[in-house]
């Protein structure tokens, strides 16, 4: 199996309800992001995947998520915008775009995992079962 990494950032704000500590008040980071795809078979280029499509796919939720309120957004109305729910987030963004890839690129790679830090030493994963 063959992983690719492509790693993004950005910068947003948010307080966590139902938490006895500081970060119930309104508070920012700047988060770090990878993203690792995943597949079995290279296409007749030698790739995986290209690595300019992998950073299509990371700006358009960076694009959602950056110099927001996370708070406020529709993604997380309902739960906390933590590391972990945000992860699982950006995962399933990253899993519809590859599933929407024209060709043969959307069956044969999948999103493998997302990690998501708000500090350099601090972050949280997130990953599904490949469905075959």
């Amino acid at each position: 199996m063959y992983e690719l990494t492509v790693e993004t950032e950005f910068s947003a704000a948010h307080s966590l309800d139902d938490y006895d500590g500081p970060c119930a008040r309104l508070h920012g980071h700047n988060y770090r992001v990878l993203i690792q795809v995943a597949g079995e078979e290279l296409d007749q280029r030698g790739m995986l995947l290209d690595f300019r499509e992998i950073k299509r796919i990371c700006e358009s939720f960076v694009n959602e998520l950056d110099h927001r309120h996370l708070n406020q957004l529709p993604a997380f109305q309902g739960q906390n915008p933590t590391s972990e729910n945000i992860a699982r987030h950006i995962f399933r963004v990253v899993a519809d775009a590859i599933a929407g890839l024209p060709g043969p690129a959307g069956p044969k790679v999948w999103p493998a995992k997302v990690t998501v830090f708000e500090s350099p030493k601090a972050g949280a994963s997130y990953g599904e079962p490949r469905e075959r």
